[in-house]
C-alpha cells in the first residue's frame, strides 16, 4: 500500500512538472539584455516588395534601440531557406522574421522550439499539426485594391466622359505572379473598385511565373499596354510595370497603379497610387510580446486566428500611398477617404454584386456573388480563388 501511494504521488507530481513546464515554455520568459531578431527576405531593397517590409525592420530599431540587435538575410529563394532559417536560429534569434514564400519555415520551427518563426502566410501548409512556435500574419490587402481601384475607375470615368476613350476602351490590365487565390483575390478587389465608379471596364491579367522578374514584368506590362489596356496595376515585386507605362505614356493614355511603395520616382507621368500592407504594427508588437515572455497573439492587435492575424485599414496595416494630383481625376481623394472610412466602421463588402465566379482549376466549381463573400474572415492568406466570368480574362 505504501509503495502504491509512493508510485501515486511521484506520477501526480510528475504530471503536475509536465504541466507547468509545458505552459512555462508556452508562456516563456523575460527577456534580459538584448534579444536578437532575425530577418529572412526573397529580396534586397532595391525591390518595392522588400524595402517596404524593411521599413517595419527600421522601426523595430527604433522602437527597441537597447533591446534588439537584428540579424538580415537578403535574397533567400524558396528551395534554398532551410539553411538561412537554421543558421538564424542557431545564431540565437528569439523571433525570425520571412517573407520568403517557402514551407520551410514552418518545418524549420519545429526543430527550435526557443525560436519564434513569423512568416507571412503562406498558402501550402497544412491547417493541422503546425509547431507552437510558427505563426503566420498579413494584411487585409484585398482593401488597398479596392480604394486603388476606386482611383482607377475614377480615371477612366474622366477618359470616357471626355470622350478621350470609348465605353468599349475602358480596359485595365493585372501583372501578376502565377495563378493563386492570393492574386486572384487582389486583382478581383482592383477591378470591384474600379467598377464601382466605371461599371464598363473589364480586365486581363497575365502572369509572370514569378514574383519578382523586373524584364518579364515590364514586358507583361506592355503586351496589356499594347492589347489596349489604359491601367495597370500589379501584384509583383519591381517596378517593371511601371517603367513599362511611363514608357508607354507618350503615344496613347496609361496610367499605372502601384503596389509596396510609391511610383511616382519612377514614373511622374503615368503613376496614378500605389497601396501597400504596413507591416511595422504585427513586427513591433510581435517581439513586444517575446520580450515581455509573451505569447504573440495576446499582443498582436488585428483579428486573431490561433497563431495567424491580419488586419486592415482599421488597424493601420493597409495604407494608400501618393495620389497623383496631377493626373488624378477631381473628386479621387474624396471618394477613397469615404471608402477608408467605411473599411475601419466594417460596412464596405467588396465582394459582392451581380457576377458569377468561376474556378479555372475546376469550372464545375462556381460562386454566386450575389451572397457576398468575406475576404480573411478565418485566415490571413486570401481565399477567394474564382475569376469573374465575361469581365476577367485571364492570360497564362
Amino acid at each position: 500500500m505504501k509503495r502504491y501511494i509512493l508510485t501515486a504521488a511521484a506520477t501526480a507530481l510528475a504530471v503536475l512538472l509536465a504541466f507547468f513546464t509545458f505552459h512555462s515554455i508556452r508562456a516563456g520568459k523575460p527577456v534580459e539584455g538584448v534579444m536578437k531578431v532575425g530577418f529572412i527576405y526573397e529580396n534586397d531593397e532595391s525591390t518595392p516588395y522588400t524595402y517596404n517590409f524593411s521599413l517595419a525592420q527600421r522601426a523595430l530599431e527604433h522602437e527597441y534601440p537597447e533591446r534588439v540587435e537584428v540579424l538580415v538575410k537578403s535574397n533567400v529563394i524558396s528551395a534554398e531557406a532551410e539553411k538561412p532559417l537554421r543558421e538564424m536560429a542557431q545564431m540565437g534569434c528569439r523571433v525570425i522574421f520571412t517573407n520568403v514564400d517557402t514551407k520551410l519555415a514552418a518545418q524549420v520551427a519545429a526543430e527550435y522550439p526557443g525560436t519564434q518563426f513569423c512568416q507571412e502566410s503562406y498558402q501550402d501548409l497544412p491547417d493541422t499539426d503546425l509547431p507552437e512556435n510558427y505563426h503566420t500574419f498579413n494584411g487585409k490587402i484585398y482593401q488597398g485594391r479596392y480604394v486603388s481601384g476606386i482611383a482607377a475607375g475614377m480615371k477612366l470615368r474622366q477618359l470616357i466622359d471626355d470622350g478621350a476613350i470609348g465605353a468599349d476602351q475602358a480596359l485595365v490590365g493585372f501583372v501578376g505572379a502565377t495563378p493563386s487565390a492570393e492574386e486572384r483575390s487582389g486583382y478581383t478587389a482592383f477591378l470591384l473598385g474600379v467598377r464601382s465608379v466605371a461599371p464598363e471596364a473589364r480586365m486581363i491579367v497575365k502572369y509572370t511565373g514569378t514574383g519578382s522578374n523586373y524584364s518579364r514584368e515590364k514586358a507583361c506590362a506592355k503586351s496589356l499596354i499594347e492589347q489596349g489596356c489604359v491601367v495597370i496595376a500589379q501584384n509583383t515585386h519591381t517596378i517593371g510595370p511601371a517603367v513599362a507605362c511611363e514608357d508607354a505614356a507618350g503615344s496613347r493614355p496609361v496610367y499605372h497603379v502601384g503596389y509596396s511603395q510609391s511610383m511616382l520616382d519612377v514614373a511622374p507621368a503615368t503613376s496614378l497610387i500605389s497601396t501597400r500592407i504596413n507591416w511595422t504594427p504585427y513586427v513591433v508588437q510581435a517581439v513586444g510580446a517575446v520580450l515581455d515572455g509573451k505569447r504573440i497573439e495576446e499582443r498582436v492587435d488585428g483579428d486573431v486566428h490561433g497563431r495567424d492575424v491580419c488586419a486592415g485599414f482599421e488597424k493601420d496595416w493597409v495604407e494608400m500611398l501618393d495620389l497623383n494630383q496631377l493626373i488624378a481625376a477631381e473628386g479621387t481623394q474624396e471618394k477613397m477617404d469615404k471608402a477608408i472610412e467605411q473599411f475601419k466602421k466594417g460596412r464596405l463588402e467588396v465582394f459582392r454584386g451581380d457576377y458569377l465566379g468561376v474556378n479555372p482549376d475546376d469550372e464545375g466549381d462556381t460562386y454566386d456573388l450575389n451572397q457576398g463573400y468575406a475576404e480573411n474572415k478565418d485566415f490571413s492568406l486570401p481565399g477567394f480563388h474564382y475569376v469573374l466570368k465575361d469581365v476577367i480574362l485571364e492570360i497564362e
